[in-house]
């Protein structure tokens, strides 16, 4: 069972890709789900037995390197965080196939697109089951080099292979980190096997090492390596630039890295690794200011943002900040509830975006929007729903995942808790404003697209709507249905060894004051919002008349790429033209093939004024030649 898991999406991949125009396209489309969606179904099975029976296995695939006393398994490895992992990504994934077959219906190259999700399927599944770090690095390069092709698929589109390109350089960043990490790991532990790292890490507390010239402590170094993989993989601040360029690929492909799968590797290695980062108070304390950092960060840009699809992204980017938030202060299962929960609305969220595209024929600004909500009920419903929960509402699984972080961090009872805390709730405030802007400006006011007629606007097809409607009945009842399980006070037990809680942050309740504020602003935030964006916009544009500055600076995106360009882009840009002008050209084309290929046209055009056609000249090449023998004959 545990193998068709992993193997079911590469088998799929394999079709797909090799013989998806063999057998037609609808029918590959429709294999390639149906594999999927076996693929689900088993992992529901495997999380059903964890949860009832404690059920623990790790199955030896084969053996891939053997040298000396160094020994790496390619394994599949389960356990309760794995099967989390498992259900959320085979299940979105499964869902969002069969969303691709009418997404995709008018797209040529529907074998080649449904082959690589399903391969990234399976890089990720290898990713979550490894059981050690190598095969989990092999997933997790696996995901970036699928995430380029995915980006880039519409390859005919100049910005759609600039952001691939992007991404796969960002992402290369991080994982440089990455790798040096587990190379530490392997040189200071002699294994890179999650078992047999975890049990050594509280024997190397005190070891200190030299590196870069500066005294860390091994475990500390270690952990701030993994997490930039992890803020690469995850587009945490400072490395977040690629992820809202990624809408450049069709929108199946945004809701499948940015909801289950490629984005929330990050996460989950961090909560893998708590073994290690329990000892590591300093690096728990990066991964904390980071997260919070992140949270309020993408949701100020997320304000301003026309692109539909940009506004989720920059959504996305944010609640991954509070994921990390989670797991610096130690809550690690609140972290990877939230991870489950935000993979149902966000998904429903990205679906949803791709039938309000498909309705405006390809228009993605919602500023061109406006008015449509009863003409598609269906896919206003299901934005609805997905913003309820985005958003904290109560009662829906946001608001059990979200707010139990800030809750968490409060418990915490010290400073960058509760600074983690005020962060958390100022930044519900501002996932309210955003989310609910997009609904008004797309749904709600007058109808601004001038280039097509309202009566054009259309409900999407049903394959569309009914895998959205799935993602919906998750995004409401996902909180409610696990929260005891993973956060409740039992939980440790469904965790096992799973994570560690060191510094367990006991399970007890704020004040009543504290757990009313977010719901109170949640709540209070969308007759604000109907107000400034539907009633009364003049209020909304004499302010940025009046704030220029600050409506530039969040438009820019904070100015990360123009920064980024200045310092890196540029430089890098001229060096390499000075060297192609320089060497390649002025100098090894100059005296290398240019220059040998001048000699012998020159050459050549020499020994053509030879070929005059006149007898008395060859007789006197001849006569020249001959003397020239003669006198070489003579003297030597």
């Amino acid at each position: 069972m545990e193998y068709a898991i992993v193997l079911l999406p590469l088998i799929s991949s394999i079709i797909s890709g090799f013989f998806g125009k063999k057998i037609g396209d609808k029918y590959c489309l429709l294999l390639a789900s149906t594999l999927v969606g076996i693929s689900a179904i088993l992992s529901l099975i495997i999380f059903y037995k964890v949860l009832t029976e404690g059920y623990f296995v790790n199955s030896l695939f084969f053996n891939w390197i053997s040298s000396g006393n160094f020994n790496v398994n390619w394994s599949i490895y389960i356990d309760p965080l794995t099967s989390v992992m498992l259900v959320v990504v085979t299940l979105i994934s499964t869902i969002i196939h069969f969303y691709s077959i009418g997404y995709m219906s008018h797209d040529p190259h529907k074998p080649r697109f449904i082959a690589y999700l399903s391969l990234f399927t399976f890089a990720m599944l290898t990713l979550v089951t490894a059981d050690n770090f190598l095969q989990l690095f092999f997933g997790w390069e696996g995901v970036g080099l699928c995430s380029y092709l995915l980006i880039g698929f519409w390859y005919r589109k100049p910005s759609a292979n600039a952001a691939a390109i992007k991404a796969f350089l960002v992402n290369r960043v991080g994982d440089f980190g990455f790798a040096i990490g587990i190379f530490l790991i392997f040189f200071f532990y002699g294994t890179v096997n999650y078992d047999e790292v975890f049990q050594q890490t509280p024997l190397l507390i005190q070891k200190e090492i030299i590196f870069l010239g500066i005294e860390f402590n091994l475990i500390t170094l270690i952990c701030l390596l993994l997490f930039i993989g992890a803020m690469g993989k995850s587009a945490q601040i400072f490395l977040h630039t690629w992820l809202p360029d990624a809408m450049e690929g069709p929108t199946p492909v945004s809701a499948l890295i940015h909801a289950a799968t490629m984005v929330t590797a990050g996460v989950f290695l961090v909560i893998r690794c708590s073994p290690i980062f329990e000892y590591s108070q300093i690096a728990l304390n990066v991964v904390t200011v980071v997260g919070m950092s992140t949270a309020f960060f993408a949701a100020t840009i997320a304000l301003v943002q026309n692109d539909i699809k940009k506004i989720v992204a920059y959504s996305t980017c944010s609640q991954l900040g509070y994921m990390f938030l989670a797991a610096g202060i130690g809550a690690y299962n609140v972290a990877i509830f939230h991870l489950f929960t935000h993979a149902f609305f966000k998904a429903l969220l990205f679906l949803g975006s791709g039938c309000v595209i498909h309705s405006f024929h390809e228009k993605q600004d919602i500023r061109l929007m406006g008015g449509v909500w009863k003409k598609i009920p269906y896919t206003y419903a299901l934005m609805i729903i997905g913003t309820l929960a985005l958003t904290g509402f109560p009662l829906l699984s946001g608001y059990y995942s979200k707010d139990a972080i800030i809750e968490f961090a409060y418990l915490k009872n010290n400073a960058i808790g509760y600074y983690g805390a005020s962060v958390g709730i100022f930044t519900a405030l501002l996932t309210s404003i955003y989310s609910w802007r997009l609904i008004f400006k797309t749904f709600h006011g007058k109808y601004n697209n001038k280039e097509s007629n309202l009566n054009s606007i259309k409900e999407s097809p049903l394959i569309m709507l009914i895998p959205s409607c799935l993602l919906a009945i998750g995004a409401i009842f996902a909180g409610f249905a696990f929260k005891e399980i993973f956060i409740g006070s039992n939980s440790t037990e469904f965790w096992g060894s799973s994570i560690l809680f060191l510094n367990a942050i006991q399970n007890n309740h704020p004040p009543l004051w504290f757990i009313s504020i977010t719901p109170v602003i949640v709540i209070m935030s969308i007759p604000f919002s109907y107000y400034l964006f539907v009633k009364n916009e003049k209020i909304i544009n004499n302010f940025i008349d009046k704030n220029q500055f600050l409506y530039n600076f969040l438009l820019k995106k904070w100015y990360f790429d123009e920064l980024y360009n200045f310092i890196f882009v540029e430089p890098v840009k001229k060096i390499g033209l000075f060297f192609w002008r320089k060497g390649d050209i002025n100098t090894i084309d100059r005296y290398g093939p240019d220059g040998l290929s001048k000699i012998i046209k020159n050459i050549s055009d020499k020994a053509v004024s030879f070929q005059s056609g006149h007898l008395y000249h060859y007789a006197f090449v001849m006569l020249v030649g001959l003397s020239i023998l003669l006198t070489y004959l003579i003297l030597y």
